[in-house]
């Protein structure tokens, strides 16, 4: 046995609160951590909310825990109940960003009775079901949680809405507490590795479960089987590792949607013709079978004449873009505004092309008002395209741009529709590795963000969650 980092944080006065329901195929107990007056203990009056019916803050907190803890004991099968150590304390924050919460296995254990595999760490949580037993030390949680008690309710601590603490999923602009809570079970209850990503190091020379199903989709070998070295390069591959579980992979194909695409043609693209990978925007309206197409309209507002639509479009930009597939460039301001001063300008869809070398990704905003779909492409593919648009704006362009999907690949997946674990370059610590790829569609619970589209649901056909923490064990 060995205790994770996030075991060594202090616990507070101990309490536990009512456990899952009977029907529950697993009881999960959420043990109150929190010192009398704060946290799960705040009596700050509160609404009931969104079926949450608790009066005050701490209350409402605790009922949220508990829910989420309910959907994941509905889900999971094991005769030893799980214990969740959890507490509201403050975390870092300023007043633009926050650390909204953590939680992952108080201990770690190998070679316990039943144990799959020698020599492999695993969470406490499934090593006792597993087991059969509860293979944890007495009176310690399986889970440590701990979750930002200042967040939204103070001036240097994202002012804002804050945590939404309705059970219903209608958060508006708020955070989703229910749905942050169900990501960070996730991990505590294995969805990490205990791998170092960053040196490729192993807990006492032995592989966690997962690395044994990461593979690295260059080499076809597991991280189980790599030296540190080759798993630091594999942990900022960006595309170059893949989940290799086989409940994942059946369920892949029930959960994930076509991958998007760009394609150029017509008679002026000459050397830029072609199919070009994308990232997805999480605003406007999917890409779908029916491909949106139109002439390839380059944006030009700046002495080297490149376009970054902040503004919007002058009278010949708005001429060329009108009925067309606006091309700009990304940066200065955010990507809703761009689309926003397109669509506006009667662009039907938007191509930003980036301004830095790297792989495609996604882009971030939410605006319900843009109707226009837009795609991210590499600044690589954005200077092909610009080779052949021309250099000023004009009615026609002759470059058909067409934004469809790819019906032989799924979003998020490597060339044998396998999905890719989260691996940017440079490496980001917490958020590497342990997490799936941000490009899958519809977006999974387990990506390294919380998108606002997210429903209260672990399983297929919407979500991969379960799957892997089956490929595992559970």
């Amino acid at each position: 046995m060995i205790k994770s980092p996030l075991a060594r944080l202090a616990a507070l006065v101990l309490s536990c609160a009512a456990v899952a329901g009977a029907q529950a195929a697993a009881t999960i107990t959420i043990v109150n951590q929190n010192a009398p007056g704060v946290g799960f203990n705040d009596p700050t009056p509160a609404t009931p909310v969104g079926a949450n019916p608790g009066t005050t803050l701490g209350q409402q907190r605790l009922i949220a825990f508990q829910h989420a803890a309910d959907i994941w004991g509905a889900t999971l099968t094991s005769d030893v109940p799980v214990r969740i150590g959890a507490s509201f304390v403050p975390l870092s924050c300023t007043a633009d960003s926050a650390v909204l919460g953590s939680a992952g296995a108080n201990e770690i254990w190998s070679d316990f009775p039943n144990a799959p595999r020698a020599a492999t760490w695993y969470p406490s949580a499934l090593a006792s079901k597993i087991a059969g037993v509860d293979v944890s030390t007495p009176g310690e949680p399986h889970i440590i949680a701990r979750f930002n008690s200042r967040l939204g309710l103070f001036p240097d601590c994202l002012p804002g809405p804050g945590f939404y603490l309705g059970l219903d999923n209608k958060h508006g602009d708020g955070l989703d507490l229910v749905t942050v809570l169900l990501h960070e079970m996730a991990h505590g209850l294995g969805f990490q590795t205990f791998t170092d990503d960053e040196t490729g190091a192993e807990i006492l020379d032995l592989p966690s479960i997962w690395d044994h199903y990461l593979v690295d989709n260059r080499s076809e070998r597991v991280w189980a089987d790599l030296t540190p070295e080759q798993r630091v390069a594999s942990a900022i591959s960006v595309n170059g590792l893949s989940w290799n579980g086989p409940a994942v992979s059946a369920a892949v194909p029930q959960v994930l949607d076509p991958r998007s695409r760009l394609t150029i043609f017509g008679k002026a693209s000459g050397k830029a013709s072609g199919h070009y990978p994308v990232g997805d925007a999480s605003f406007g309206p999917p890409l779908g079978k029916k491909p949106v197409t139109g002439q390839l309209m380059r944006v030009i507002d700046q002495p080297d004449r490149s376009g970054l639509a902040c503004t919007p479009l002058n009278r010949l930009n708005a001429r060329a873009v009108r009925g067309n597939i606006a091309l700009v460039s990304r940066g200065t301001c955010a990507f809703t505004d761009k689309a926003k001063n397109v669509q506006a300008a009667g662009a039907i869809g938007m191509i930003v092309a980036d301004n830095a070398p790297g792989e495609p990704t996604g882009m971030s905003g939410s605006d319900p008002g843009i109707r226009i779909p837009s795609v991210r492409i590499t600044q690589e593919a954005g200077n092909a395209l610009r080779s052949v648009l021309p250099a000023r704006p004009r009615l026609r362009s002759g470059v058909i741009a067409s934004l469809g999907v790819d019906k032989r690949h799924l979003a998020g997946t490597d060339e044998r529709n396998r999905i890719l674990m989260y691996t940017p370059n440079p490496n980001q610590p917490g958020s590497s590795v342990s997490h799936y790829t941000t490009d899958a569609k519809p977006n999974q619970l387990m990506e390294p963000a919380i998108n606002s589209d997210l429903q209260h649901v672990v399983t297929p056909p919407r979500d991969l969650t379960y799957p892997l923490l089956r490929d595992i064990g559970w």
